[in-house]
């Protein structure tokens, strides 16, 4: 890539209304999260000469999906989340999507333990021991539960996983959940001591914080109003300040993510690549219950994750956290889904429908058609009473007191809606990189297991949009990622080994 510093010169233009000034730099990225601070250190350590400039709308980084308080904070490794493996119509348990995951969030974890070991993060505190579970609750859900734990076992990434139905053992993995509860009513557990508490935004903040001592320049309160490809085929981003409008600024780059979270579609769709043609977004809302009182929430440390609710969208299954946020633990539980039409937390009522091109019209109507019932699941959500709203953490916590707990609102999350060669158009659930064929300019739309797998993500991202550059990058990736490459669940020696290094790093404590 020739710099694009070695193009142009900055420009200065008065004009009567506003003042806009145009910068030239090699990258751009849009969006102050964890997918930019990933990409970012990624090419720093690739490519250090590079100069890099992150754009957030915001006042400061990590303020929608990954604010510590807009997430789960799982650490997707798939180790509680029923919906990546359900009961396939032959009786039978398929592990291959969460072994899929798993891998993914151990290069995740991989590239956080040498970042912390080099120094280039500041510490571990980002990441907390906290085992994760799988609960149910019914005759249909515990009779599925085994099936799964005997398809999970035989997996090196899955081989701690515990199993018990024995009320003792499962009040001794979780005592809120067995304590209060009817004595008739059966019940089953998975349970992995090896999951974790992750704080995204601890962990976007230490890598930007290392990225801008190395020369990023990071720009806050930027809002993206046109994106245009110029004769010489360097990218126009052209700026204005939310506090003062007058104020414009016009970024030059020869490469551009767009990582901003529900708002990366109407930037992809200002970018005007064909690959972005018929993409459109279904934003989802949630609520979750908090609790701070230190007395409760020392009594619980696992993630309890149950099925989700018929015609529930994947990101609702219900689940008991325990979350560590700025040194303090708290116990979280939702999500209560909703609907906004706004694609950010912070964002427009109007994000819907102005996202509503000829070229998506067909591909959301047919998704639209086609998920009635998730609208259905959707209006039920609106209409809970908080009454309604705890009944449902007593499901999971039959002693809970109501008293303890607020209601927070979460990120909002938009799902992948593209069109469809049979159906015209799918509702998608999970993350999707779109590229313009050059790659000059990628994209990141969707939602969960997003965060957990940002690093494995941006280094195909890289691959792909580099490809001159795939063979000379290879060895520093190997270094920072001992594992790249390598399918962990099929090399049981090598695994342990990685397993055991990052943990001792990261101070997590099986």
């Amino acid at each position: 890539m020739t710099p694009i510093r070695k193009i142009i010169k900055a420009n200065h233009c008065l004009s009567f209304r506003s003042i806009t000034m145009t910068e030239a730099t090699d990258v751009v990225l849009v969006g102050g999260g964890i997918m930019s601070a990933t990409l970012g250190i990624l090419l720093k350590e690739l490519e250090p000469s590079w100069e890099i400039t992150i754009v957030e709308r915001l006042d400061d980084i990590a303020q929608e999906s990954s604010n510590p308080w807009n997430n789960a904070g799982t650490g997707h490794s798939a180790l509680c989340e029923l919906n990546y493996a359900p009961l396939g119509s032959n009786g039978t348990v398929d592990p291959e999507r969460s072994l899929n995951i798993a891998e993914q969030f151990m290069i995740s974890r991989q590239f956080w333990a040498t970042l912390v070991s080099e120094g280039k993060m500041a510490d571990n505190s980002f990441i907390n021991s906290v085992p994760h579970m799988s609960f149910v609750m019914t005759d249909e859900h515990c009779a599925y539960l085994p099936k799964r734990f005997d398809a999970f076992k035989k997996q090196k990434l899955f081989e701690k996983m515990e199993f018990s139905t024995d009320r003792n053992k499962i009040h001794e993995w979780a005592p809120l959940v067995i304590e209060g509860r009817n004595e008739s009513q059966p019940v089953a557990a998975n349970y992995s001591a090896e999951g974790t508490d992750v704080d995204f935004g601890n962990i976007t903040r230490q890598m930007i914080e290392n990225l801008t001592s190395r020369g990023v320049k990071l720009l806050c309160n930027r809002h993206v109003e046109e994106i245009n490809r110029e004769a010489d085929g360097a990218w126009a981003i052209k700026t204005s300040d939310t506090r003062d409008n007058t104020q414009k600024l016009t970024l030059r780059t020869r490469f551009v993510f767009l990582g901003a979270g529900g708002g990366a579609l109407s930037l992809l769709q200002k970018s005007g690549i064909p690959e972005g043609r018929g993409y459109g977004g279904f934003p989802v809302s949630g609520l979750f219950l908090r609790n701070n009182n230190e007395a409760t929430a020392s009594r619980h440390n696992a993630k309890v994750y149950g099925q989700a609710s018929v015609g529930a969208p994947p990101m609702s299954v219900p689940h008991l956290d325990t979350r560590h946020v700025d040194g303090k633990r708290y116990l979280m539980f939702g999500p209560y889904a909703g609907f906004k039409p706004n694609f950010l937390k912070q964002g427009s009522m109007m994000d819907l429908p102005m996202s509503i091109h000829r070229d998506n019209l067909l591909p959301i109507l047919r998704a639209g058609w086609d998920n009635l019932p998730l609208t259905k699941y959707l209006l039920g959500e609106l209409r809970k009473t908080k009454e309604e709203r705890i009944a449902s953490l007593l499901e999971y916590y039959p002693n809970a007191n109501p008293d303890e707990w607020e209601l927070i609102t979460a990120g909002q999350r938009v799902q992948v809606i593209k069109k469809d060669n049979k159906k015209g158009g799918v509702l998608q659930f999970g993350t999707e990189l779109v590229m313009h064929e050059d790659g000059s300019l990628a994209a990141l739309l969707g939602a969960s297991p997003g965060a957990s797998t940002a690093v494995p993500l941006m280094i195909r991202l890289v691959n792909e949009c580099f490809p001159q550059r795939k063979d000379a990058w290879q060895g520093r990736l190997k270094e920072l990622i001992p594992g790249y490459g390598v399918k962990l669940n099929d090399n049981p020696e090598f695994a342990e080994e990685i397993i055991s290094h990052t943990a001792k790093v990261l101070d997590i404590h099986h």
